[in-house]
């Protein structure tokens, strides 16, 4: 299977400036200032977009291989729609409103598009990440947990229980 090349540098360009231009037209709707956040093209796996907000940090994150794939109807969708999570957490607040909730659906509308949560695209070509597996014992068997959970465990956050026999799963190391 032949892996798709991202975006070149010249579609990048358009998705930057339909994302200011959905940010400009957030401004106008809502008369007030909105200003422009860093966007990435660094985004991997099964996701088009991701809209961050960590601490006072906005930006927004885009799949250059998923839009090389299907790069207008990402214009169309993924664009608007992370967009739309960053006006919903400019004008409401991340921590009151639900993340695909009301105050998100009207900004899609004012925006002309359909408020669709997930796309189902063909990922055939396009690079996905793995998780690295970890094996772990019980009382009855082997289990293969993902490297999310093994370092939940590892950092002491987190313990985890065979639901077949009820015993904790252990490390092999």
């Amino acid at each position: 299977m032949k892996l798709l090349s991202p975006i070149s540098s010249k579609q990048q360009m358009q998705v930057l400036e339909k994302t200011e231009s959905y940010i400009q037209m957030a401004a106008a709707i809502f008369k007030r200032t909105i200003v422009s956040i860093p966007v990435y093209f660094d985004l991997k796996g099964r996701a088009a977009g991701m809209y961050i907000s960590e601490h006072k940090h906005h930006y927004i994150r885009y799949n250059p291989y998923i839009f090389a794939k299907y790069f207008d109807d990402n214009l169309l969708t993924t664009v608007p729609h992370e967009v739309a999570h960053y006006i919903s957490d400019v004008i409401y607040g991340l921590n009151h409103i639900k993340p695909h909730g009301a105050e998100w659906k009207n900004i899609m509308h004012l925006f002309g598009a359909e408020p669709n949560i997930t796309s189902d695209y063909d990922l055939t070509g396009i690079p996905v990440r793995k998780l690295q597996r970890f094996e772990y014992q019980c009382g009855c068997t082997t289990h293969q947990l993902s490297a999310i959970r093994h370092n939940k465990i590892m950092r002491g956050k987190m313990s985890y229980r065979c639901r077949y026999c009820g015993s904790p799963v252990v490390f092999c190391e």
